[in-house]
């Protein structure tokens, strides 16, 4: 199994990419290969980061032969994704964005349908925006045709809606055995 994770962080080392590489180690310990892609590392080869819908169908011309075809193409081969975000006034960020709205011509191709999503998000406080953040991923995974996983298994909360951390994650315990228990989730789904 191959589990993907996107870090929409514009920093490297923020609390958002500690939380994914939670989850996407406990899918590494039930044997997945697993990757994180930096949104901002997958942008930046672009002349134009974000989608101008220039052509209907995609004609994939803005990303052909740059990192992000490349990232779109192990999406398609993999059997799950786990989108992470920080909180921007009250929902993803911009790069996390700009990579999924350039997704239509996976979208198109059915690329991603039935595939396994979760989400992760961290705000500045503990009511920082977290649970619409998470909505925003969810539905950006459904418009996909993916098979979102929350909650719902006795003895691995995960929150209601995905992971929703505070800023200084590595001190949020709650938050980090949630991400541990989303990894653990993708896992499960896909296998059954």
């Amino acid at each position: 199994m191959k589990i993907f994770g996107i870090n929409g962080s514009p920093r490297k080392k923020s609390n958002t990419r500690f939380l994914l590489e939670k989850a996407l180690d406990a899918c590494e310990k039930e044997g997945a290969e697993i990757e994180i892609f930096d949104a901002m590392q997958v942008l930046d080869d672009q002349d134009v980061p974000f989608c101008v819908h220039c052509s209907s169908p995609c004609n994939t011309s803005c990303y052909t032969g740059k990192k992000l075809e490349k990232v779109f193409d192990k999406f398609s081969s993999g059997d799950g994704i786990i989108l992470a975000s920080p909180v921007y006034f009250g929902t993803v960020s911009a790069q996390l964005k700009a990579i999924w709205d350039m997704s239509r011509a996976v979208r198109t191709e059915h690329a991603l349908v039935g595939k396994v999503g979760a989400a992760i998000s961290v705000g500045a406080s503990t009511y920082g925006g977290q649970e619409t953040t998470l909505r925003a991923l969810h539905d950006m995974l459904l418009v996909q045709g993916m098979t979102i996983v929350g909650n719902g298994v006795k003895g691995g909360d995960v929150g209601h809606q995905g992971v929703a951390g505070k800023q200084k994650v590595f001190e949020d315990a709650r938050a980090i055995e949630d991400a541990r228990n989303i990894g653990k989730r993708v896992m499960n789904t896909i296998s059954t």
